[in-house]
């Protein structure tokens, strides 16, 4: 396909996700299966513009002055892949499947439009109702902290120290543009490129299915290590949901000690089997939602919530959910991590610890949840996450948010991962 019959198929998916109110990647299998036609380099190049547009909806709408699926696909070739008006003419032309050029006020606009003038959440590209939790979370800093959420994420994978090495992983990959992440001690890094570019599908490596890495954003690596659970250990994952986390901390625990993962959504869970066979572990157990947990009640060393939340610090990765949330889902999550807190925290030995982690940047599902909770349960206080951090990453340049060094924040902007919320609490004697 050529450009224009990328860019028409773009327009064509961004209206029905709209139309239709689904997720991307259902709207994107739904097109490539009726257009069978269409190469695996073009079905990229079709995500790419969707994603592109989605990530910046607010920023491109304000500077073509229409909202509409055909000029945000345009301002997408102009703006974020860099094609010219004249360049982009060029190769449209004579290509019968390119869509109607703009309306030349639209044009004009996006001309003449300069961003700096739009108001503060445009320039952000958020909804304009979560601004102030932005500016609560970032201060004077909170333009750029979400600025970077609509940015292109890298592909992230994590070496599984438990069949291989970093430097025997990346010779393995040495063709897909691998190379060590910032801060993760077994993260490797794909850029993700520009344009049509397609990251490669490390999955189907024989690396990959001899467990030598499994992939995660270095984010998520990152608090997995901050957790340090210690060889010998008993440890609850408590929301383990497809078992990322679960994988880290068995690599980290050198398969001794015990962890339990549960989660109350089977079907969240089910991924977790076949990764843990690959991964070669050996000492993680799994429960689901009809397992009586009442025998771990008091005797876990580390009881680590992977809590419900509106994901704001994943938007890079999916762009639509930053659209399509609403006061309510803030309200709705508040309510799950409240309650997810009540129903762990029993689980806590005396001395133990309480781990509380989110891939949110909003303070009322991080800080307010942690500092709430301490105070209705006196048995609890926060610690310092900030030592461990040190420990690890102290000399690094890459820095979390942080007030008090208790609790840490990741961001795309602060330390280049996804956006993640950590804090520990421990339960008194």
């Amino acid at each position: 396909m050529r450009l224009g019959g990328r860019m028409a198929a773009a327009i064509e998916i961004l209206g029905d996700i709209e139309q239709r109110k689904r997720p991307v990647s259902d709207a994107l299998k739904d097109w490539g299966l009726s257009h069978r036609f269409a190469g695996s380099g073009d079905r990229a190049a079709i995500g790419n513009l969707v994603y592109d547009a989605l990530r910046k909806r607010a920023s491109n709408a304000y500077l073509m002055d229409d909202d509409g699926a055909p000029a945000l696909v345009y301002a997408v070739i102009h703006r974020q892949w860099g094609i010219g008006r004249e360049k982009l003419s060029e190769q449209l032309e004579g290509d019968r499947f390119a869509p109607e050029p703009l309306p030349e006020a639209v044009a004009k606009a996006f001309a003449g439009r300069d961003l700096k003038e739009a108001p503060p959440h445009i320039q952000a590209d958020i909804p304009d109702w979560i601004q102030f939790a932005f500016e609560e979370n970032f201060a004077e800093e909170w333009i750029d902290e979400a600025q970077a959420l609509s940015e292109r994420p890298p592909l992230d994978l994590r070496v599984n120290t438990l069949k291989s090495s970093v430097d025997k992983t990346l010779k393995a990959l040495s063709r897909s543009g691998a190379a060590r992440t910032g801060l993760a001690r077994y993260g490797l890094r794909i850029a993700p490129g520009e344009g049509p570019a397609r990251l490669p599908n490390v999955t189907a490596e024989a690396a990959y299915q001899k467990g030598w890495f499994e992939v995660q954003d270095e984010g998520s690596q990152i608090v997995s290590d901050l957790i340090f659970a210690q060889g010998g250990e008993q440890v609850l994952d408590y929301c383990a949901g497809g078992g990322g986390k679960t994988l880290a901390l068995s690599a980290a625990m050198d398969n001794s000690g015990q962890i339990h993962a549960y989660d109350i959504d089977k079907a969240r869970l089910s991924p977790i089997f076949e990764r843990l066979r690959r991964a070669g572990t050996r000492n993680v157990q799994v429960h689901d939602a009809g397992s009586d947990l009442s025998a771990l009640a008091g005797r876990m060393d580390r009881v680590v919530i992977d809590a419900p939340c509106t994901g704001t610090g994943t938007w890079r990765r999916r762009p639509e959910t930053k659209w399509k949330l609403t006061r309510k889902n803030l309200e709705e999550r508040l309510d799950q991590q409240q309650a997810v807190l009540a129903s762990a925290a029993p689980f806590v030995r005396p001395g133990g610890f309480l781990v509380y982690i989110t891939c949110s940047l909003l303070p009322q599902e991080n800080e307010a949840q942690v500092y709430g909770f301490c105070e209705d349960n006196g048995a609890f206080e926060p610690v310092s996450a900030g030592e461990v951090w040190q420990d690890l990453y102290g000399e690094n340049p890459l820095q979390p948010w942080s007030a008090d060094m208790k609790t840490i924040t990741l961001t795309p902007a602060a330390t280049k991962t996804d956006g993640f919320f950590f804090s520990v609490m421990q339960k008194s004697e």
